[in-house]
């Protein structure tokens, strides 16, 4: 079972990711600009597996970058925030 299969599951998996990052030092800047990296990345080769995700999908793919950034870093947000 993936991590994506389930949208309560990727943000788990996202938060021990961000955690991670922030223990080895990582900046908020550069922990945004992953963010985005992912988001785009699953938004051009990854199926959305769920409903979360195919809002998230559909969002990112009508954003300028601007807003996809803006995007990348409110599920940081939502990330940071259930610990």
């Amino acid at each position: 079972m993936s991590v994506l299969d389930n949208f309560e599951q990727w943000k788990s998996f996202l938060s021990e990711r961000l955690e991670q990052a922030q223990q080895q030092g990582m900046n908020s800047e550069v922990v945004s600009d992953i963010a985005y990296q992912i988001g785009d990345y699953l938004a051009r080769q990854v199926d959305p597996k769920n409903p979360e995700e195919r809002v998230l999908a559909d969002l990112w793919n009508v954003a300028d970058e601007q807003e996809q950034h803006a995007i990348a870093n409110a599920m940081v947000k939502l990330v940071q925030s259930k610990k």
